[in-house]
């Protein structure tokens, strides 16, 4: 019962300093990327899309074109996204047949 006695000072320990060795920090490749440093495809066409985006959007601040001219650029959009998905299922296709 002496340990809540108030009027008792702490015992004092010696202790020796340990000091830590440095390990080699393990390097974490990048979600996007393989351990070899190649991107996913979903990276890679995350980084399309938002570079296509940005330019859409720089061309609509810039205020470049008419009515017709907005019209023609829905058109390529559409025209540039089915031939995206034609050449992503024929790449699909490929991968499948190897």
């Amino acid at each position: 019962m002496t340990e809540n006695n108030p009027d008792k000072k702490p015992e004092i320990l010696d202790a020796e300093i340990v000091e830590e060795t440095p390990t080699a920090p393990v390097e974490v490749p990048e979600p996007d990327y393989s351990e070899s440093g190649v991107p996913s495809f979903d990276h890679v066409r995350d980084r399309i899309e938002q570079r296509y985006t940005t330019s859409l959007g720089s061309t609509e601040l810039a205020g470049l074109g008419g009515k017709e001219d907005v019209a023609s650029l829905d058109k390529k959009i559409a025209d540039r996204d089915k031939a995206a998905k034609d050449k992503l299922a024929e790449i699909r296709r490929a991968m499948r047949e190897q």
